[in-house]
């Protein structure tokens, strides 16, 4: 047993996401958006604000991975690894100084450091409407299972 109950969620999440995540991978032949992805929306499909903030991160990432492939060479694990770290610079940059500077009445975050860079390589890789889609798909079938699941052993 775990620490809290508020961890166990989060492991279970992640589980789920991974394994509907490679169930779905194997049926239709779409990631949605990295292994860990899947999980880590469906802990957050109930915050719009948070989703939209990395959705907006994801975009980024993805716009400046491709600039950059006019530029630089980036493919496989180049690419995975530029999108990855952009991702994650974008989220720190974005949390610890715009965020903090604004006024916003609102907790504005972006989920997890490396999600943003994940779900932008898999639209690299296999198109913008599909990864997005698969993700939506995906997390929304681990947060149905998890709220199954929640409500059963209440």
């Amino acid at each position: 047993m775990t620490i809290c109950k508020g961890i166990d969620v989060i492991i279970e999440a992640i589980f789920l996401g991974i394994l509907i995540g490679f169930i779905y991978y194997e049926v239709v032949g779409l990631t949605p958006g990295g292994i860990i992805v899947p999980g880590y929306i469906a802990l957050y499909l109930t915050k719009p604000i948070i989703l939209l903030t990395t959705l907006v991160v994801v975009f980024i990432t993805y716009f400046i991975v491709k600039a950059l492939t006019h530029v630089i060479i980036l493919y496989g694990r180049r690419a995975f690894l530029a999108a990855v770290m952009i991702g994650f610079l974008l989220k720190w940059l974005l949390e610890s100084v715009v965020f903090q500077l604004s006024n916003a009445t609102f907790d504005l975050q972006i989920i997890g450091y490396i999600i943003p860079g994940l779900i932008a390589h898999d639209m690299r890789k296999q198109g913008i409407a599909e990864t997005l889609l698969s993700t939506a798909f995906v997390s929304s079938l681990v947060f149905v299972v998890l709220r199954i699941h929640q409500h059963i052993v209440k």
